[in-house]
């Protein structure tokens, strides 16, 4: 499991808004508002062929913007406090271009989960754009292509982007010379390939198969697929075509900057791609975390990455980069019950994002 936990009923991924949140409120008022693109492998990982890409967007909202409480479960039972947003609300009225930050969740997760950072970025004056990656996401029913095909997670960004660049309401407010990129888990293995890090996915299942009881390796909660089911299905007639493009350059232009939070499935990026990587990347994982092991995964990324910045958190665990769970979400979350850092552990990733995209997203080039 590398994500939020995907809840029986599918309750994950609903809004409720009028609900009382105990998170900080934002530096600035936030807008929310949602699109959809099409992505080329869409149909083939989403569970109903649907060829689209949903985006979520947070960004600076006008200062008379009414925000609303932006949770994940039904009214009457919130599981996650994600943070408060306007919907659809006017932009702020400085007429500015922003910088962009491309957001990509974990395994089985979604846009929403990932709230927390998303809108503490756009109150500080951000354009974030977060997608939900078709066929591994908390709203849709789960597939195997959703769960192996790794890298169309970057292809999902780049679409994402292109699609706010034309938008015609979201587009002129975008500074696309100033484009940063986060992500969490296999969000963060996304980031580092949309960085230009080059994926192979051999690598990754011999790693586990020589290292079976490596935590990158156990199944997913999510999705119960087993191992050799997903390293299969490779060879699968409907999947070979796009696993052929694995390999591919799947790095976006123009990135000027990465933030991953307790990056997964390092072990499938090519080590000399990431000893070549020149883009600021900044990583940050807990010491506590058994689903991405550190060793095997963020500090192994980091090590390989020239002047990458490692932050390795005491006492924090995986699911504590999740939004904040509720007793309810606690109650029936098995994710939630290793979540005891959440606060701290968001207060640090946002003041640590603020300095790093400040730094290099400052200023256009």
């Amino acid at each position: 499991m590398k994500s939020g936990f995907i809840l029986a009923l599918g309750l994950l991924g609903t809004a409720a808004l009028g609900v009382a949140t105990s998170l900080q409120a934002n530096a600035a008022p936030v807008g929310e508002t949602h699109r959809v693109a099409t992505e080329p492998t869409a149909g083939l990982r989403d569970a109903q062929h649907r060829p689209e890409l949903r985006i979520t967007i947070w960004y600076p909202a006008a200062s008379d913007a009414v925000e609303s409480p932006v949770v994940i479960g039904p009214a009457n039972r919130v599981l996650f406090e994600v943070g408060a947003a306007a919907a659809d609300a006017p932009f702020v009225e400085d007429d500015a271009r922003h910088p962009v930050i491309l957001l990509s969740h974990g395994f089985g997760g979604s846009a929403r989960m990932m709230g927390w950072f998303g809108i503490a970025m756009a109150g500080r004056g951000y354009i974030v754009v977060a997608v939900d990656h078709p066929g591994n996401n908390a709203r849709d029913e789960m597939t195997l292509p959703g769960a192996v095909l790794w890298w169309d997670r970057a292809e999902d960004l780049r679409s994402a982007l292109d699609a706010v660049g034309r938008d015609p309401a979201i587009g002129p407010r975008a500074d696309l010379n100033r484009v940063g990129v986060a992500g969490f888990s296999d969000g963060g293995f996304a980031a580092l390939a949309a960085t230009g890090a080059r994926v192979i996915p051999s690598r990754w299942y011999q790693f586990c198969r020589d290292h079976p009881d490596n935590g990158d390796c156990q199944p997913n909660l999510e999705f119960t697929a087993t191992f050799e089911e997903r390293a299969k299905s490779l060879a699968m007639p409907e999947l070979a075509a796009e696993a052929a493009h694995a390999g591919e350059d799947h790095a976006i232009p123009g990135i000027r900057a990465t933030f991953t939070m307790a990056p997964a499935t390092i072990q499938a990026l090519d080590p000399a791609s990431l000893s070549g990587i020149r883009t600021p990347v900044y990583i940050m994982l807990g010491d506590a975390d058994t689903i991405a092991p550190p060793r095997t995964c963020g500090l192994a990324a980091g090590a390989a990455i020239p002047n990458a910045r490692v932050d390795l958190l005491a006492g924090v665990s995986h699911y504590d980069f999740l939004s904040m769970c509720t007793d309810a979400g606690r109650a029936i979350s098995p994710a939630c019950e290793s979540a005891h850092a959440q606060a701290e552990t968001h207060r640090r990733a946002i003041a640590a994002a603020e300095a790093f995209f400040g730094r290099y997203l400052s200023g256009s080039q």
